[in-house]
């Protein structure tokens, strides 16, 4: 068998493939709460006890940098080293993955039942591919053509300086930067960005805020799911959280359009991460897409490219198991 695990700071999925198996069907997969156990080892202890089976390989898509075969798994105090995991396994091959990277990997994997198609396009045979997750932080990836298979690979373009591209994104920008050393587009354009672009808003006098829903917020651990909540689901939708949610939309267009850019991925773009599948209806509305092609003399090029959401919650895994295959 292979072990493969989608380790998160709020949940950890692990799965065990047979080794002439494929990424999309494991023979088992369990849940668990992360925070339940101290550590991974801890985890793994509790899960090979009750699945004693023969495992040669093991790769573990974590949310957090890797470095050096180490990792901090982010919102979580679990210290993660492949050495360690590698003694407590059994001296078998093991393999630590960003968690983005390891959902890059799985692309090639999906199947239509797999995504939702905002613009069909039309990919390039091994074409390079890009892929934005905004969730609570902002992930970007690619994947190239080495000749045989796709590979992917990780970056921190999410870290990347915002670039405004009108007056309402210009003030924006100088709010933020009165309150923040460093505006990022995961500051405008991720869980994490989605009140700062309410506060924005609602400071400028854009619209009113309603007293239930200042109540709501006042109470909520987090934001974000409030404001997308009164803009996609309250009838009639609330005009300050359904501005909040356009003016994402059209910053996460423009940003998908540059990382398509960067990396020229003819073969296509990919929305991940937990918000794009929670959003369909706006996405396809057309800002997005306009925001994606208004890139000058480049709009014709980036017409052409595919744009897809993924809408399988399981692509981290699929995605460690494919990597993992990759060791045996």
């Amino acid at each position: 068998m292979l072990l493969a695990g989608d380790l998160g700071g709020t949940k950890t999925i692990l799965a065990l493939f047979p080794t002439d198996g494929d990424a999309r069907n494991p023979a088992l997969r369990t849940r668990y709460a992360s925070k339940d156990f101290p550590s991974l080892a801890r985890m793994l202890d509790a899960f090979l006890a009750e699945h004693d089976v023969p495992i040669e390989a093991a790769s573990f898509a974590v949310a957090g940098p890797v470095v050096a075969g180490k990792a901090d798994v982010t919102n979580l105090s679990w210290m993660i080293s492949e050495d360690g995991l590698r003694a407590r396994l059994g001296d078998i091959p093991v393999r630590l993955i960003n968690d983005l990277q390891a959902t890059a990997y799985a692309i090639p994997a999906l199947t239509p039942n797999d995504l939702y198609s905002l613009h069909p396009g039309e990919a390039e045979p091994q074409g390079a591919l890009a892929v934005i997750a905004p969730g609570t932080g902002l992930g970007e990836a690619y994947l190239v053509w080495d000749g045989d298979q796709y590979r992917a690979y990780a970056s921190e373009g999410g870290h990347a300086d915002f670039a405004p591209r009108n007056e309402l994104e210009m003030a924006l920008l100088r709010y933020l930067l009165r309150r923040m050393d460093h505006v990022s587009y995961e500051r405008v354009c991720s869980g994490m960005g989605i009140p700062n672009l309410y506060a924005y808003l609602k400071d400028s006098g854009y619209a009113p805020e309603p007293p239930w829903l200042a109540r709501q917020l006042q109470h909520a651990d987090d934001p974000t799911p409030v404001i997308m909540t009164a803009a996609l689901q309250v009838d009639p939708p609330c005009a300050l959280c359904s501005a909040t949610l356009d003016l994402f939309v059209s910053i996460l267009g423009a940003e998908a359009g540059n990382l398509a850019l960067k990396v020229l991925s003819t073969g296509g773009v990919y929305l991940a991460g937990g918000i794009p599948p929670r959003m369909l209806e706006a996405l396809r509305h057309g800002q997005f897409m306009q925001s994606f092609i208004r890139k000058g003399r480049f709009a014709d090029r980036l017409v052409r490219m595919p744009v897809n959401v993924v809408i399988n919650a399981n692509t981290a895994l699929i995605g460690a198991a494919r990597y993992g295959f990759d060791l045996l």
